[in-house]
């Protein structure tokens, strides 16, 4: 589990700020006692800090543990706040968070049952909310009317557990696809019905033009996203207006809340599109990045290329990127090794995409010893200002200037001591550390394990001057209340 450190003392509230690092997707067990703890050692903070995440963070884990911890606590208005954010879920999110409640907490209290069947009811009053779902979620809510025995609508029934969904719903044009002869046929069942492309593309024989059209139209943004490299497999870039239409999609990902920043990233890797496309969805990435904070404080990137470091030198490039989406100050990135290298993308653009920080580290090996006061020592001979540093690295340090000594000489050679987050990648020494906290250094220490998709949630805290203000826009978050009943209401009136 991944550490933070500020004295000798752990933080809980920067322990779970912590764990969104290296929270690994689908695994909630291995964080369930991250908030268990968070949540009986600060209720307060854990509180705030789930509706703050619900707007800030990225990863799903994530808000579907803030949920269930917070739905299963002593506190009414911790179960009125989950009451509320459950709603917001997906189907399937839903139903992880009633078994984590179930099988890893031990309960499933009644305002957890109430929310679940206030968010199938919902459902259930809006048919084409309803037919959605059950097409993209159809597992996930049976299971939810299954584990609570909750009597399904009429409609929820038909098409989840009769087999027999209704003539008007995307389920009954799904039958009909699979028996359409001609592809304009498909189209036209695929447009009414709204059919998903990953549902429609297993019903389907024969992939035109015309049906991709129709499947891309069908698609969110971030669908088109997520599915970018199926559709180059089946031809939709060979042709112009289909080509097009992505485009047209992608455009939109920009100011689409759902888009997830690391995932477009992702299929640029798995697609391998052109250029002009590659440069959209990294400008769709740019932006959502920027959508979310700005970092206003001087920031220097410190990048270990020691050897056996080169995931360093490739987190780096991402973390590089994210950083220059967003910040509105003076950056520098080192590497460094026993001596320092100023990293510097082309000098065209305000702000370097992923590709100009791949085109920067182009030359960068992972080799030599590891000297992590050399970059620091660099920027005091050459007076560069930053009041916070990120330093990517094992901690291995093993050759002068040391960190801590340097810290101290660059404090009193520009008179500010810059705060320092350590990104922790592989074994690590816990010695380096000790040394900074000891020196009266302000440390935040994060163990990355790999899951890229939750780099941006550390965008928040180098948003901020301080760790204590962060600590206060999170309890600046008020707590979500559950609406009153009819029957609440007029007994308070």
């Amino acid at each position: 589990m991944s550490q933070f450190r500020s004295g000798p003392e752990q933080d809980v509230r920067v322990q779970i700020l912590n764990s969104f690092l290296s929270a690994p997707h689908g695994k909630l067990q291995d964080l369930a006692s991250l908030h268990r703890d968070a949540l009986e050692r600060d209720p307060l903070f854990y509180g705030h800090l789930a509706p703050w995440y619900f707007e800030h963070g990225e990863v799903r884990d994530h808000k579907v543990l803030f949920v269930a911890h917070l739905a299963t606590s002593a506190y009414p208005e911790f179960r009125g706040a989950a009451w509320v954010l459950l709603q917001q879920l997906a189907p399937y999110e839903v139903a992880r968070v009633l078994d984590h409640a179930k099988q890893v907490i031990g309960k499933t209290p009644r305002s957890l049952r109430s929310a679940i069947q206030h968010y199938l009811r919902t459902r259930e009053a809006n048919p084409r909310q309803l037919d959605r779902a059950a097409l993209r979620a159809r597992s996930a809510l049976k299971h939810l009317y299954a584990s609570l025995r909750l009597k399904p609508g009429p409609r929820a029934q038909a098409l989840l557990f009769d087999e027999q969904p209704p003539a008007d719903s995307p389920q009954a044009l799904l039958k009909q696809l699979a028996r359409a002869e001609s592809a304009e046929e498909q189209a036209r069942l695929i447009i009414e019905g709204g059919i998903p492309y990953t549902t429609a593309i297993g019903a389907v024989r024969t992939i035109t033009p015309a049906l991709l059209v129709a499947l891309i139209n069908a698609m969110s943004p971030q669908e088109v996203i997520n599915a970018l490299a199926s559709l180059k497999r089946r031809g939709a870039f060979d042709h112009p207006e289909v080509k097009a239409l992505i485009d047209q999609k992608l455009a939109l990902a920009s100011s689409d809340q759902r888009v997830s920043t690391m995932k477009v990233k992702k299929a640029i890797e798995a697609a391998q599109p052109d250029e002009a496309t590659t440069r959209s969805l990294l400008h769709v990435a740019d932006q959502r990045v920027a959508n979310k904070v700005v970092i206003r404080r001087p920031t220097a990137l410190f990048i270990d290329k020691s050897g056996s470091m080169t995931p360093a030198i490739e987190l780096a490039k991402q973390l590089a990127a994210l950083i220059s989406a967003v910040i509105e100050a003076p950056f520098y990135v080192y590497a460094f090794d026993t001596a320092a290298f100023s990293i510097e993308p082309p000098a065209r653009k305000r702000r370097p995409t992923l590709s100009d920080w791949e085109q920067a580290f182009k030359f960068v090996r992972a080799e030599g010893g590891t000297s992590i006061g050399a970059p620091l020592a660099k920027m005091t001979r050459e007076q560069v200002y930053v009041e916070q540093i990120l330093v990517v690295t094992d901690c291995g340090e093993n050759t002068p200037p040391l960190f801590h000594t340097a810290w101290q000489e660059y404090r009193h050679a520009l008179g500010i001591g810059p705060s320092v987050i350590l990104v922790i990648i592989g074994q690590h020494s816990e010695y380096f550390e000790r040394q900074l906290v000891e020196a009266g250094i302000e440390v935040t220490s994060y163990h990355f394990t790999g899951d890229y998709y939750s780099l941006p949630n550390l965008l928040p805290l180098l948003a901020l001057p301080t760790r204590a203000e962060l600590v206060d826009e999170i309890m600046a978050y008020p707590l979500p209340q559950r609406p009153l009943s009819s029957t609440q209401a007029v007994t308070q009136a």
